[in-house]
């Protein structure tokens, strides 16, 4: 499928395929690939065809119905003279830049067949379904902002003029210097400096608020992710087979270079999957439509409940969340490097850093504590997310982070 092209009508690409009469050729060139595009309005109310020439982009008029212009006699009054030149340099103007547009037209229309070609050199090259998803989405959005994508200065500045934060325009950058290479165009690849920062990490109070005001779909899709720390393209793929209900584990196929794992889940999380309709393979749809309709819905709570911290929460944030929680708990790197999917402990030692962050002062270190006098409260307390913590005078203590 090609690269849509937003300033293209469906009435101009319909007519692209329509034979044209020998008699119509293009008068710059003399091919006679061309199409109609639009009509043109004369003096006396009548319209005339136009036509757009595929091979050098010249606009012109259909030579068998244009009126001829009547000349105007020598004694004509100077300004009727007067204003027959200043229509004349007007027309000029109009086909200069009638003829520029085409050309333009034209550049967009082989981009488009050229990025295309790149995504399937992408695809053949064993690159990820999510890597040529976001190739699509770059160059399909460049394209239908009318930027030259064989104009290396043009591309830069479209991009330099974006709000982008740095970190975006710095993997754009990259993308942008394999498309250059893929069409054999020498650049210079601009320089952006990704500034570090650290996620925002919120309160579970806050995590379950949001994921209790979810639709039922949604509000499972963010428990999930929040129980795993898994990435949302990883929950998008699970299928029904990947959860054993009897054992209350999911089976994590990773993505980005992960390592797979198996994590148990809640009963909380097992009944809500258990709630939900088996008509299909997969459990939930795929990650952008997700992502698009959690933003909706994420908006719509933050207005209800009157909370902006709502909105600086997305389906990452979770794993963030998940991650710093695991080495605050265990404070065991390798713990927390098996539960994330962490390949290198390099990627595994910033949330060490995070947990440090978040806990150096003790704020936000605040436990609700239950007391369990049998075996079997115990269980339940711990099944909910109470972990143990101490014994005094023959009662077993459990706490969990508020």
């Amino acid at each position: 499928m090609f690269l849509e092209l937003g300033h293209i009508s469906g009435r101009e690409a319909y007519f692209m395929t329509e034979t044209v009469p020998e008699s119509r050729i293009c008068p710059e060139c003399g091919s006679e690939s061309v199409f109609r595009n639009g009509l043109r309005c004369v003096s006396d109310g009548n319209q005339i065809q136009r036509f757009l020439c595929r091979k050098c982009g010249y606009r012109f008029s259909d030579k068998s119905t244009t009126p001829q212009r009547s000349r105007v006699s020598h004694d004509a009054s100077n300004h009727s003279q007067v204003c027959v030149f200043q229509q004349e340099a007007k027309n000029l103007d109009t086909a200069t830049e009638t003829k520029t547009v085409a050309g333009d037209l034209k550049n967009q229309m082989d981009a488009g067949v050229k990025c295309e070609q790149l995504l399937t050199a992408l695809e053949n090259d064993g690159r990820k379904v999510g890597t040529i998803t976001n190739y699509r989405k770059l160059l399909t959005r460049l394209v239908n902002e009318h930027v030259n994508l064989y104009d290396p200065e043009a591309v830069k500045g479209h991009l330099a003029k974006s709000n982008l934060k740095d970190n975006t325009k710095k993997t754009i950058a990259a993308m942008l210097n394999v498309w250059f290479n893929f069409i054999d165009v020498a650049w210079k690849r601009p320089k952006y400096h990704a500034e570090a920062e650290d996620p925002y990490i919120p309160s579970e109070t806050l995590i379950d608020q949001l994921i209790a005001a979810c639709g039922k779909r949604m509000g499972t899709y963010v428990q999930v992710i929040k129980e795993t720390g898994a990435r949302c393209g990883e929950i998008s793929n699970l299928t029904w087979t990947s959860i054993d209900f009897q054992q209350r584990t999911v089976r994590i196929k990773p993505e980005k270079g992960s390592n797979p794992r198996t994590l148990i889940l809640s009963p909380k999380a097992i009944e809500m999957l258990n709630n939900l309709s088996k008509d299909r393979e997969t459990i939930f749809v795929n990650a952008d439509s997700m992502r698009s309709a959690f933003h909706k819905q994420r908006q719509r709570i933050a207005k209800k409940l009157a909370d902006d911290r709502i909105l600086q929460i997305h389906f990452h944030t979770l794993r963030h969340w998940k991650i710093t929680m695991e080495q605050h708990k265990t404070h065991d790197i390798d713990h927390v490097a098996t539960i994330s999917g962490h390949k290198s402990l390099d990627s595994t030692r910033r949330y060490i850093h995070l947990e440090q962050l978040l806990y150096m002062n003790g704020t936000n270190d605040e436990f609700s504590v239950k007391v369990a006098h049998t075996l079997e409260e115990a269980v339940k307390l711990l099944e909910v997310g109470y972990e143990f913590h101490v014994e005094m005078e023959g009662l077993k203590l459990f706490r969990k982070r508020n």
